[in-house]
């Protein structure tokens, strides 16, 4: 890896090392692992994934949800790869911090991590999908929940600046 890219990934790490508050690794988990975690996961991701381990899963499977597609492309991030998955069904479980997004996501991060050395904290995000009324009524609701996830997670975990050209 060279030339900017190479500066960018450098620049991130120094970062890293100078952000006390960076985890290792970090999940986001909801109920079905269907809008609000994989929402999370992309935006972290995008901010932090040079340098931090990110992923979400939900307590039981969903369905794939369009709207989520079209609100992150919106922000230029491609979940269209990203296929649902359950707590039980993650490789590792070695996480710095634990992120629920819905109470059913809480009580079971809780019991999961009970035994680890683990932040659970619970942000409380709106469920979009009970949002009812005309299509751009619905994508409003979802452009709410991308945009307060991703406040919530640069307040979080800070502001990354951008590569220098």
């Amino acid at each position: 890896m060279g030339g900017w890219e190479g500066e960018r990934v450098a620049g991130r790490l120094a970062l890293a090392s100078q952000m006390g508050d960076l985890p290792g690794a970090i999940l986001f988990a909801c109920t079905n692992n269907t809008i609000r975690s994989p929402m999370a996961e992309a935006i972290a991701k995008h901010l932090y994934g040079h340098v931090v381990y990110v992923d979400s899963a939900g307590v039981r499977l969903g369905e794939r949800d369009p709207f989520v597609l079209a609100v992150m492309e919106e922000i230029g991030l491609d979940l269209s790869r990203h296929w649902p998955k359950t707590l039980d069904d993650l490789e590792d479980s070695s996480y710095d911090v634990v992120i629920t997004l819905s109470p059913e996501a809480q009580h079971n991060a809780l019991e999961m991590t009970r035994t680890m050395a683990c932040e659970v904290e619970f942000w409380p995000i709106f469920d979009p999908t009970i949002t009812q009324g005309s299509r751009e009524v619905v994508l409003d609701a979802y452009r709410g929940v991308r945009d307060v996830l991703g406040q919530r997670i640069r307040a979080r975990f800070g502001l990354v600046p951008a590569p220098r050209v």
